[in-house]
């Protein structure tokens, strides 16, 4: 993206833009492979989409914030710590942490920094380990509770508000333009590049051993799937360049990037996963 739309300084505004990976439709691309696919890779896919997502979220709260208000930023910064002293403290009811959550989204919103960074913020502080007369841990209890209204409503909801495309409004060229281009190849080709090397150097280097039961060429065909950028690349977008004929061309680059990565990438894992490697259910 950077080389295509080098020397634009309006079009660079858009470099994040490939950099997410959607956690939601990749695994529903795998899961059109049902038992083809190995589980370590379907695990190791999960692992990087969230890992993606979390520095997605950290760039959007670093380069697309607006002008800071420290004390809001202080104070969501205190209010973050107290949260810390309660999970420490032992508390396991959800609603001090759900008020103290609702609070320090306001703090975030007012200081600058994109609110998403709250909600992130806030799952660190949720105690996620269970106790011996507990069901679940709290962290747990809330994601179960939130997990059918994410699947069925946020999660679409926030693709819709995101994904509207009027090709009335694209410039002309906008199918051959460098900032269209630069983001669908990002997604593409960047995206499996970044991945699918960095792996192999961290496998070589030691840093990390290649999942178990995983051949490279299935590596590969993941590496391909985190090239669906959707929500969170159109998100990025969105405040990159908001309303405008070039919000217009990224968000026409993020379908076609994300829409090839998904095909290409099922293509690869089908071919590279035949029938007979499957291991049947157990009786």
């Amino acid at each position: 993206f950077v080389a295509l739309n080098w020397g634009d300084a309006a079009a660079l505004r858009g470099w994040a833009v490939p950099v997410a990976t959607d956690i939601a439709f990749a695994l529903a691309v795998l899961s059109v492979l049902g038992r083809r696919v190995p589980m370590p890779l379907k695990v190791f896919l999960t692992a990087l989409a969230i890992i993606d997502d979390l520095g997605a979220i950290v760039v959007i709260a670093v380069f697309y914030s607006s002008g800071l208000d420290w004390w809001a930023l202080g104070g969501a910064f205190a209010l973050l710590a107290a949260l810390y002293g309660m999970s420490r403290a032992g508390v396991r009811r959800l609603w001090p942490y759900l008020l103290g959550g609702a609070l320090l989204w306001v703090l975030v919103f007012q200081s600058g920094v994109h609110a998403t960074l709250a909600g992130v913020a806030l799952a660190l502080v949720i105690p996620m380990q269970q106790r011996a007369d507990e069901a679940q841990a709290p962290a747990e209890r809330l994601e179960h509770g939130l997990g059918l209204w994410v699947a069925y409503a946020i999660l679409p909801m926030f693709g819709l508000a995101n994904a509207g495309l009027r090709f009335d409004t694209l410039p002309p060229g906008a199918w051959t333009d460098a900032l269209a281009i630069g983001t669908a190849l990002g997604l593409f080709i960047g995206k499996q590049v970044g991945v699918f090397g960095a792996v192999l150097l961290a496998a070589r280097l030691g840093l990390a051993r290649l999942p178990s039961g995983v051949t490279l060429p299935q590596l590969y065909g993941g590496a391909v799937l985190c090239g669906i950028g959707f929500t969170m690349s159109l998100f990025i977008g969105d405040l990159a360049f908001g309303q405008t004929p070039q919000g217009d061309e990224v968000k026409l680059a993020v379908f076609v990037g994300s829409l090839v990565s998904a095909v290409v990438g099922l293509v690869i894992l089908r071919l590279v996963s035949p029938l007979d490697r499957v291991v049947p259910r157990p009786a």
